[in-house]
């Protein structure tokens, strides 16, 4: 009988006997013997992942560290048992978990803190390290474990060291930093001076990690963006360091590195949106990085970066829409293969569109523009989708849950106010796929649809407004609401505020659904919500009683009456304000001040007043209000 074995196993089981030769020999007590089966050992797995699988599944990893570690051994074969495990390294994500389960970052760190250790060896266990710690499941707690580690590793890679030394070291830190906790330690471990050194040494293999630091440990971090600001190097800030490193004779990487430091400084709060640096410097320097002459990848960051530089500011995004032809570069990038360069454009779409119309209608009108935004949603799809068709298709397709985010966020924004959009999309069923889109497991996704639809909905027409209601339902209106995520009942209310915003829409919606939407709005005033959420509430009770003409709708709920009644006298500014706006509307109607009274409202109005200060304008306004009520209806 014969047996036939897949080709995989036969070629794994013939690695295993054609290496069996010199691994043997690897634990050999002859240090010749050892080198020369080691060196082999070093040449069959560079550039290699099945030998280096083959390597570790033989067992190979703890006999390495041995001969790392040993001091009694030549220098050379510890150096090549080294140059073997940072090899290793470079494998699968699998093949470095696997690394892990022998402890070889804790080997690592010893050897090279071990003020004895010789510098090639040092260099070897360096560029080791440094290759672990990219990944996300490196034991970087070992390292921040004491500071005197960090502070180590700058002396390590001191000016007298050598390049590779320094150039290890600092590409050590660049995943060290990415929690509020690590950017403190990094910063007190006096890291920021190191790193200005190497910004200006004139070597970008140098510059581009050391920039990237100090880009992440500024990141939300503005305790450590001021230090960063207020830090001289050699007669020099950093600020202008970093400006200078934005000419365009500097290497693009350092370019762009050097501006997401700016833009970091900047979004923490330690640069100012009006500063030069921002608006002259690093805005120009990013718009000009997305243009086609570069590469696709710093066209893709640059877009993302410059997103996020103007994504709160409106003067920077109209700045930023003006800039050397950027609507043109993004457009070309959102057309290139990558997911990444795609997704860099649409978030750079959402931020330029956040608050400007004109903006908005010079990315609507751009030829072919929406196409592309839309059909990148199936990732490489050949078909040729006309603009905005068909929307619920490409949403539910297979696209990447954050593509589908970002570019859901670009339609967010291009559906505010006027904009052109609203109608091309209303035709191609966007009312359909927004309403869809708030089913969606994903709580951004979710986020977004409702988002989208309060936009769609803001100043909208009659028929835009009844679509969307009736699409959407009050059943599904009243999930939204019961929502886990704060952010999409926010939305949601939102949605039913600018529904119920015009006088005739009112009465039209009201006239419908009065029962279910009181009840949705009764649901969110009865929940623990915050009072930013409740106040939401309050003034789409407001427009109502200020809308509605044939009926008192929200005078026959005695419930929502009674909540009104009693948010006068909370203890929460923004949910009596909200009251007082409510109990105005409901004035503004004769025949209404005997029935409030009956209710208590005339009573709290006047406790409003004596716990407001009497020199505010709220002061003001709860007097005008008890001042509005009849008192000779008593008589």
């Amino acid at each position: 009988m014969s047996f036939c074995f897949p080709s995989t196993v036969y070629q794994t089981r013939q690695d295993v006997e054609n290496s069996r030769s010199y691994i043997d020999e690897l634990y050999s007590e002859e240090n010749c013997k050892c080198q020369e089966a080691i060196v082999c050992l070093k040449n069959a797995v560079i550039g290699s992942n099945k030998k280096k699988g083959s390597i570790i599944s033989q067992g190979i990893v703890p006999r390495l560290i041995a001969l790392l570690c040993n001091a009694g051994k030549p220098l050379q074969l510890r150096i090549d048992a080294g140059i073997v495990l940072g090899s290793l390294a470079k494998g699968t994500e699998s093949q470095v978990h696997s690394l892990m389960r022998f402890n070889t970052v804790e080997v690592l760190i010893a050897i090279i803190f071990d003020p004895n250790t010789d510098e090639r060896l040092m260099e070897t266990c360096l560029g080791a390290l440094q290759t672990i710690v990219q990944y996300p499941f490196a034991p970087l707690d070992l390292i921040h474990s004491d500071i005197n580690n960090i502070k180590r590793l700058i002396q390590i890679a001191s000016p007298r060291s050598s390049f590779a030394c320094q150039m290890y070291v600092v590409n050590i830190f660049v995943p060290l930093c990415h929690s509020s906790h690590q950017q403190k330690n990094l910063c007190q471990a006096d890291v920021i001076p190191f790193l200005a050194r190497l910004m200006i040494c004139d070597n970008t293999t140098l510059q581009v990690p050391a920039l990237k630091c100090l880009a992440a440990m500024c990141f939300t971090n503005k305790s450590v963006s001021n230090i960063v600001h207020a830090t001289y190097h050699a007669d020099r800030s950093i600020l202008d360091i970093l400006t200078a490193l934005l000419s365009r004779t500097r290497d693009v990487q350092v370019q762009l590195s050097a501006s997401r430091c700016l833009t970091y400084l900047h979004r923490a709060g330690s640069l100012p949106a009006e500063d030069y640096r921002i608006v002259y410097k690093t805005l120009p320097c990013l718009a000009r990085l997305c243009s086609d002459e570069f590469e696709e990848d710093t066209r893709a960051t640059a877009a993302e970066t410059l997103a996020y530089l103007a994504e709160i500011d409106s003067e920077l995004q109209r700045l930023a829409a003006i800039s050397n032809h950027l609507i043109v570069s993004l457009a070309n990038l959102v057309k290139c293969p990558s997911v990444l360069s795609r997704q860099g454009a649409f978030r750079c779409f959402a931020s330029l569109a956040a608050n400007d119309e004109e903006i908005r209608k010079r990315i609507i009108e751009m030829d072919g523009l929406m196409e592309e935004v839309l059909s990148g949603l199936k990732d490489g799809c050949p078909e040729d989708h006309s603009v905005w068709r068909p929307l619920m298709d490409l949403l539910s397709g297979d696209a990447s849950l954050e593509l589908q985010t970002v570019v859901t966020s670009t339609i967010c924004n291009l559906l505010l106010e006027f904009s052109p959009a609203k109608e091309p999309m209303l035709e191609s069923g966007a009312v359909e796929m927004l309403c869809e889109l708030t089913k969606h497991p994903d709580p951004a996704l979710r986020l977004n649809g409702s988002w989208a639809l309060m936009n769609m909905a803001f100043q909208a027409e009659q028929h835009v407004k009844t679509k969307i209601i009736n699409t959407l339902g009050t059943d599904r209106i009243f999930q939204l609401l019961g929502d886990r995520d704060e952010r999409v009942i926010m939305k949601t209310l939102g949605l039913l505020r600018n529904l119920l915003s015009n006088t005739l829409h009112i009465e039209t919606i009201m006239s419908e659904h009065s029962s279910e939407v009181l009840r949705a709005v009764s649901l969110v005033l009865d929940d623990p919500h915050p009072p930013e959420v409740k106040e939401q509430a309050i003034i789409i009770i407001g427009n109502i009683t200020a809308g509605a003409q044939d009926e008192d709708y929200v005078l026959q709920d005695e419930k929502i009456v009674k909540k009104i009644r009693d948010f006068l006298v909370a203890n929460d500014n923004k949910l009596q304000m909200g009251a007082v706006f409510v109990v105005r509307n409901l004035l503004d109607k004769s025949g209404r001040q005997h029935i409030l009274r009956q209710w208590g409202f005339l009573e709290n109005l006047e406790q409003l007043l004596h716990m407001t200060p009497q020199h505010s304008q709220f002061y003001e306004d709860i007097r005008d209000e008890i001042l509005r009520f009849d008192y000779s209806e008593d008589h």
